[in-house]
């Protein structure tokens, strides 16, 4: 079978692709991590980027993991008086 100039490129192509992949799963996982263990970084996340902590608590939700959305509120509340 004779090899055509175009795979190399397609294969760099498809390498390139496959690196974005990873890396952007990567960022996810990194965003639901610190999220996940830093109170303080989902109040930043909720006065920045209200939708993206959203996602963050309706994932939680969806796994069985129900109280985090209540004691951010709680504390974030309580730290206002």
């Amino acid at each position: 079978v004779a090899r055509t100039g175009m795979e190399p490129v397609a294969r760099k192509i498809l390498k390139g692709v496959l690196l974005l992949e990873i890396a952007a799963v990567a960022g996810a996982y990194s965003l639901f991590y610190r999220m996940d263990t830093n109170q303080d970084f989902r109040h930043t996340m909720n006065r920045r980027f209200p939708s993206i902590l959203e996602v963050y608590y309706k994932s939680n939700e969806l796994a069985g993991v129900y109280g985090k959305r209540e004691e951010d509120q709680l504390k974030w509340l309580s730290s206002k008086s």
